[in-house]
């Protein structure tokens, strides 16, 4: 089978955008494949929210037959894809609005700021943790540390004879 695509004359992006294809991209160039499957999730995605919002009692259009047909593989693909982004803009506001500046002086830190395991940037000044009254639980950390690191071993008891 490989002896085949060696023999084949490299074929033009269908969409004629000057690059080669490929028949393992449907015979369109990266990009264009790409931009096909951003598209496909995108209809995904729309189909999704009008499955969703048509599945109200009060609505009785027929917008429930999907819009496009996919396979369930790619379904997966695409909804971890969603869960994925969706992570990152619940993580993003965590983060804060003044990342780059000191929580205790309001410094400008830009990249020489230093994050502290409470979870706030602060300037060399007030890095340490006496210097910006820290709420983390140093001495719990290390507790845990300490027992993950040595568990306790008991010996079996002995029968005596």
């Amino acid at each position: 089978m490989a002896e085949e695509h060696r023999c084949q004359p490299p074929q033009l992006c269908v969409n004629n955008c000057g690059f080669f294809g490929s028949p393992t991209t449907q015979n369109l160039c990266s990009k264009c494949y790409r931009d096909l499957q951003l598209k496909e999730q995108q209809a995904l995605a729309l189909n999704q929210t009008l499955i969703s919002s048509s599945s109200s009692p009060s609505s009785s259009c027929p917008l429930s037959s999907p819009l496009v047909s996919v396979s369930p593989s790619h379904e997966a693909r695409v909804e971890r894809v969603i869960e994925a982004k969706e992570e990152e803009k619940e993580a993003a506001p965590s983060a804060g609005a003044h990342a780059n500046k000191c929580k205790t002086c309001r410094r400008r830190v830009g990249l020489t700021g230093f994050q502290c395991r409470c979870g706030m940037t602060f300037c060399g000044i007030h890095r340490y943790p006496e210097q910006h009254a820290c709420g983390f639980d140093f001495r719990g950390m290390g507790k845990e540390q300490i027992a993950k690191a040595n568990p306790v071993v008991k010996a079996e008891k002995l029968q005596k004879i």
